[in-house]
């Protein structure tokens, strides 16, 4: 048996191998409610194998949302078209899994196929939040810079979002601290720059992205975990590092987060960053031995030797992957007949079975 197909357990939650669906936003909602779209696309990755189909970054509130098409988890409406997903991908033998966001200054943009651009007023345009009044870009929005009552704010929102996808069925949250999101824009120094207790040094810095750790924590069933997205780069002098990554990781860890998906980038659109396959591995790999936690690698990661070498080797727990499952929603079943691993296909499929 390879040892990306061995079960992984975190608290009393099983996973039947280490292959993980990434986050993938669909851009597909109306009123960030979900639709068929999404139990057909979250759906057929449980069918296809997948021990984890973690849903798209969800927004915590509407002017949280990337898109005023992206999904959202504030509403009653929001809440029960999510149960029957939920309930379908685990009815398939995967976890049912979703993110929890807020994309602060990235907010209020069109969808990437009509070039993703900040939204015109006449196109439904509101103003993002941020830690700081700068915005992402020129021809982005400036945003508004967060009070500290809006601040408590938005930890209320992330842990009654946590409530609602339990109540829908998810067994598995993530919480978005990455891709210059608003959690990530609160820990990096190059959108932070604030001198109030929630500016300046580290501590600071990473104040907001641990209250909501804890907020989320303490309403989410000990049973159950909780992770992580971080950006573990900004690939920007000057901005947030690896180093900065281990600590929040280890305080992290502190506040009963149980993995670290372990990304990079997004925090300005700048940066140059040296894409390719599997290059944020070595991110997922010293945050495990130095944080002492699980981890997720994330990344251009697509070959099936090239995903049972990272877990073999210890440099990750489990991999994550977004753009190869849009390409092959049954990628486990095709990358165990490579490993020679003998899968149990779902019975509907069996006499396609090579």
């Amino acid at each position: 048996m390879a040892i990306l197909f061995s079960s992984f357990r975190i608290r009393e939650l099983s996973f039947r191998n280490r292959i993980f669906v990434s986050p993938m936003c669909q851009y597909s909602s109306v009123d960030g409610v979900p639709n068929d779209w999404h139990l057909v696309h979250l759906g057929s990755r449980a069918v296809g194998g997948a021990a984890l189909v973690m849903v798209e970054a969800s927004g915590v509130s509407p002017e949280g949302r990337i898109s005023p098409y992206d999904m959202g988890i504030w509403s009653p409406a929001q809440h029960d078209a999510f149960r029957p997903i939920a309930r379908f991908i685990k009815e398939q033998g995967a976890v049912p899994g979703i993110q929890l966001a807020h994309a602060g200054r990235k907010a209020s943009t069109d969808v990437p196929w009509r070039g993703g651009g900040p939204l015109t007023p006449d196109r439904g345009a509101w103003q993002p939040q941020a830690p700081s009044a700068l915005p992402f870009t020129a021809a982005h929005a400036v945003p508004h810079a967060l009070t500290a009552p809006e601040i408590d704010v938005v930890v209320r929102q992330f842990a009654e979002a946590a409530q609602r996808s339990l109540s829908a069925g998810f067994e598995t949250i993530e919480i978005h601290m990455a891709h210059g999101y608003l959690l990530h824009e609160f820990l990096s120094p190059l959108s932070n720059r604030r001198t109030d207790e929630y500016g300046g040094g580290l501590e600071n810095r990473a104040r907001l992205p641990l209250a909501v750790a804890r907020a989320v924590r303490e309403v989410w069933p000990a049973h159950l975990p909780v992770f992580v997205r971080i950006s573990a780069s900004d690939w920007v002098e000057g901005g947030w590092d690896l180093d900065q990554s281990i600590r929040l990781a280890q305080w992290l860890k502190d506040t009963g987060i149980d993995l670290i998906d372990c990304s990079s980038g997004g925090l300005t659109a700048d940066a140059r960053i040296p894409a390719g396959a599997g290059f944020q591995v070595p991110f997922a790999a010293a945050i495990r031995a130095q944080a002492g936690i699980a981890t997720g690698a994330v990344g251009l990661i697509a070959d099936p030797f090239q995903a049972e070498q990272i877990v073999a080797t210890g440099q990750a727990d489990v991999v994550l992957m977004a753009r190869e499952f849009l390409r092959d929603p049954y990628w486990p079943l095709h990358a165990a007949q490579r490993l020679k691993v003998d899968l149990t296909w779902p019975q509907q499929y069996q006499r396609a079975k090579p």
